[in-house]
């Protein structure tokens, strides 16, 4: 095995999650250098504090944030809504979902937030994990019979997703240290707006152990466990328009 050096580091930004990372995944290129950083995972059959050391072997000491590949589910292929829901707990979407794009200004994918709950929908209790869900979005011809064949109509791809599952500590991550310039001003889908993401965010693996990171306390008053009922459900059926 390839020997890394010393403070190595995994650090994509969003652009290059989805435009290399996730694309490669979608075609079945490079699968035994990317699965080394984001393995193949059913990542909603699994608690959140177990995913680290299922994290791919580069990646599996982070404390900080992990990513996989989660594959379409079988009921989501025959038309129905994705699960996000296991026997401790589940996944609840917060906020709007946003497009991704790239640094030449182009939609690349959709991102989609994410909180996980310990309990029994709607009265879980909120947790310290987070996860983004990230979708790529491809241009497919049109009709080369139709009159604006010239045209490619976007299609959201969802064979895979590629997931990115953190802890909020409360202290700036390193995905979070980017500079100001790279920060791009993010409006909503919710209303006809567009949410800009750009790809100046980045991540890391480090040397650290993943163990005792557990469910916040329900009593506990830091600011990102304080959960409401009202947070908006998003599902990626209202984006058909892809």
């Amino acid at each position: 095995m390839e020997e890394y050096r010393t403070g190595f580091r995994f650090y994509p930004t969003e652009e290059e999650l989805i435009s290399f990372y996730l694309h490669n995944q979608l075609h079945g290129l490079k699968q035994d250098t990317i699965h080394r950083v984001i393995p193949v995972l059913h990542i909603f059959d699994t608690e959140p504090w177990n995913l680290p050391q299922l994290a791919g072997e580069l990646c599996r000491e982070d404390k900080e944030q992990w990513f996989f590949f989660a594959p379409m589910q079988e009921r989501e292929a025959r038309g129905g809504r994705p699960s996000r829901s296991m026997a401790t707990g589940y996944w609840k979407a917060t906020g709007s979902p946003s497009y991704v794009y790239s640094s030449d200004n182009k939609v690349i994918g959709v991102k989609k937030s994410m909180v996980f709950y310990v309990g029994k929908a709607p009265k879980g209790r909120k947790t310290q994990w987070k996860l983004n869900e990230y979708r790529a979005i491809e241009l497919s011809p049109t009709n080369p019979n139709s009159s604006s064949s010239n045209i490619s109509i976007p299609k959201l791809k969802r064979e895979f997703t590629l997931c990115r599952v953190y802890v909020v500590s409360g202290t700036s991550r390193a995905f979070d240290r980017r500079p100001l310039e790279a920060v791009a001003v993010e409006t909503t889908i919710q209303g006809g707006g567009r949410a800009a993401s750009t790809g100046g965010q980045g991540g890391r693996c480090g040397d650290v152990s993943s163990s005792g990171i557990v469910a916040g306390d329900a009593g506990s008053s830091n600011r990102w466990e304080t959960a409401s009922s009202e947070e908006p459900m998003w599902d990626w059926d209202q984006l058909n328009w892809l």
